[in-house]
């Protein structure tokens, strides 16, 4: 894959290819199942609303006297404290002051400043505090001979304090009114709302509104074995205590996401036929300490009054992770408690109490030792991406939904996506049918099908992009370099076609057709691969004669192959049978290494020789075999898009017979109108998906 580069933007593109899917995952899509299926409704049991409590006329009386104290405060005349008596007697005595403008007045002495004496004075008010009766402050303005005068002086400075907080006092009582009229009808009594902070945030399903049942969920048959036993002792419990037996407290499931965990836990509660608890680990922790512990409390409360049921913890990292370990923050305690308080809620279980607790996670590796252990999380359920049998039924429940052209083969479209979730099937159904709708086509095609895939895996199709002649002839020998190498491999996978049609943020692409899923990766394949990424580059500058930015990724996964070979997968001679890349889960804020600095040389010329070795046996393919090179890259500029077929012809020596864009083009021009002209044909029709995969170049 040759990507786009511009001025403005330095990111590379990041369409992962499946191969690469084992470490380096980029799933972000959301939770969407291994089935389809209707989704229930979440309200359940609400409490009916509470009517809106009127505010009564002396409230608004309050507020607006509040108001207008604030404002008086505010906007009141702007004042200078004088430091001490002295300085004030000495301004006094200079005569800066106006005549009869001192006043003695609740524990200070006011004077007004003269306008022509404002030098050194910020306002013309002065005032100093008083410290003794009024009387020593009447004798010493008596003795320098100026009026003044005298008004409610209070000598006690604790009253004077009192006088000075009321307004500040009435204040809070008022907030403090309304804060309690809040706990009040927050709660139903007093200490309702600081109580309603520890109630449990969680969503009831009734049964009667829980319609998921076994049949929405697919491609996950062995996780649904795992969870049927839970479903017998929810509908018959005496089955089991008739024996002995314990059915397991609490279910872990654990996958990546999209894959179905939380499908497969309202399926549960719909085969069931039982209540269904649902909450978030992050709806435990607020900013409030003990606020999730006691949520927690109040949820297993009611899950016991209505047992059997079950409660369904999605993302429990958030509060479960391991305690004491790595880098905390202030809300480290917090999630202890909360983490806590669902250990001890788990061990209160009686044997004939039928609440079983699901949760689900993607990071079950920084879970708690004592969440996961016999007794508590004690049944680990891994939900994985699905096969190709597994992806063939979710399409099925997925297009019961649309409406599918005749003779469109799910399972060839099935054997196209490896590694896709279920949430990632779901988006090809749901983009299929938005693209035949546009077309306005009666049905989705097969052509429909691998668009909609194209779309969701390298972006749309960038029909009306303008290129430079030198761009696209770049893209082309860079695609065909890929293409030549990988013809030419014995280990590599099969073709399926390539294109330079910008797509997304790449400038072309070229699809390979693996035979089978890969769950692991040999030697030789591996090496087949780093040879296919290095023919890019090479094709590109030997015809050019410059290089570009456009290998970015081919050089980010061929350094990522070299990488995993050397440090996890023990294909390196010098270094042995040892993983080097240490432990990936590890919680420790500062890692280091564990091998030594003469080992990390040594992994570095690993890496270079390995790199090294691929380029030079791509180069001699690419030098031995440019013909073919230039035949593919002269196609690819005529027709832009070319299938195995045409591949094949042309690693043979034959030229093609199709029309070329142009001529299609052509066509369109003579036989529409401007108007209803179609834009042209990003790809050629494709007779079916045969499982395509994209390649990483």
């Amino acid at each position: 894959m040759r990507p786009l580069t511009s001025a403005d933007s330095t990111t590379m593109p990041t369409s992962t290819p499946t191969q690469l899917a084992i470490f380096n995952k980029n799933d972000s899509s959301p939770e969407g199942g291994g089935g389809g299926g209707p989704q229930p409704p979440s309200g359940g049991a609400q409490p009916p609303a509470r009517p809106k409590q009127k505010v009564g006329p002396w409230l608004w009386f309050v507020i607006i006297v509040m108001g207008m104290l604030i404002i008086f405060s505010v906007m009141g005349p702007q004042e200078q404290e004088i430091t001490t008596w002295q300085q004030f007697k000495t301004i006094v005595k200079n005569d800066k002051v106006e005549d009869d403008s001192i006043l003695i007045k609740q524990g200070r002495v006011y004077a007004t400043v003269k306008q022509s004496s404002m030098m050194g004075f910020k306002h013309p008010r002065i005032y100093v505090d008083t410290t003794n009766d009024a009387e020593y402050y009447q004798a010493a303005l008596d003795e320098m001979g100026v009026p003044y005068s005298v008004k409610g002086f209070v000598k006690n400075i604790w009253t004077q304090l009192l006088i000075g907080l009321a307004p500040v006092l009435l204040l809070l009582l008022v907030i403090w009114f309304f804060i309690s009229r809040s706990m009040r009808s927050a709660g139903g009594g007093p200490g309702g709302m600081i109580g309603s902070f520890g109630k449990s945030r969680h969503k009831l399903s009734s049964k009667d509104t829980i319609s998921v049942t076994f049949d929405d969920v697919a491609g996950i048959d062995e996780a649904k074995d795992e969870v049927t036993e839970i479903v017998e002792f929810l509908k018959n419990p005496s089955r089991f205590t008739k024996l002995g037996g314990r059915i397991p407290r609490g279910v872990l499931l654990e996958g990546p996401p999209g894959c179905g965990k939380t499908l497969l836990a309202k399926a549960i509660a719909g085969e069931a036929d039982v209540p269904f608890f649902s909450i978030s680990g992050s709806d435990f922790v607020e900013m409030f300490v003990g606020v999730g512990a006691s949520r927690v409390r109040d949820l297993f409360k009611q899950a016991k009054e209505n047992s059997p049921c079950i409660i369904f913890l999605d993302e429990i990292d958030a509060v479960g992770r391991k305690r004491g370990s790595g880098f905390t923050t202030g809300g480290h305690d917090e999630r202890e408690q909360t983490l806590n308080a669902i250990l001890v809620e788990m061990d209160g279980f009686e044997a004939n109490d039928q609440v079983i607790v699901v949760a689900a996670t993607n990071r079950a590796d920084v879970l708690d030792p004592a969440l996961t252990r016999p007794g508590r999380f004690d049944r680990e359920v891994q939900v994985t991406p699905p096969d190709v049998l597994g992806r063939k039924k979710i399409l099925e429940v997925h297009s019961r939904k649309v409406k599918l052209a005749p003779g469109v083969e799910l399972e060839r479209v099935a054997r196209g996506t490896p590694m896709f979730s279920g949430a990632d099937l779901a988006a090809i159904i749901n983009e299929a049918a938005i693209i035949a709708t546009m077309l306005d086509k009666d049905a989705i095609d097969l052509h429909d099908l691998e668009e909609a895939r194209d779309k969701i895996r390298f972006g749309r199709a960038q029909k009306s992009r303008k290129i430079e002649e030198q761009e696209r002839v770049a893209t082309a020998y860079h695609e065909a370099g890929h293409t030549v190498v990988q013809a030419l491999l014995d280990h590599a996978d099969p073709l399926h076609k390539v294109t330079i049609v910008p797509r997304g943020q790449a400038m072309g692409a070229t699809f390979s057709l693996p035979e089978k899923d890969r769950y692991g990766y040999g030697k030789n394949y591996v090496e087949a691969t780093m040879r296919v990424l290095c023919g890019g580059r090479i094709a590109e500058q030997k015809k050019t004669t410059d290089v570009s930015s456009g290998a970015s990724m081919d050089i980010r996964m061929l350094t990522t192959y070299a990488r995993k070979m050397i440090l996890d997968w023990g294909m390196s001679p010098r270094l042995g049978f040892v993983n080097y890349s240490g432990d990936e889960n590890r919680e420790s804020f500062m890692a280091d290494k564990d091998y030594s600095d003469e080992t990390a040389r040594v992994i570095d010329e690993e890496i270079k020789r390995y790199t090294d070795e691929a380029y030079t046996e791509a180069e001699r393919l690419i030098e031995g075999n440019w013909d073919k090179v230039v035949a593919i890259a002269e196609a690819l500029l005529r027709h832009e898009t070319l299938q195995k077929d045409d591949i094949d012809r042309l690693m043979n020596g034959e030229l093609l017979d199709k029309p070329t864009v142009a001529d299609l083009l052509a066509k369109e021009t003579r036989n529409e109108t401007p108007s209803e002209r179609p834009a042209p044909p990003d790809e050629e029709a494709d007779p079916g998906l045969d499982g395509i995969m994209p390649h990483p170049a």
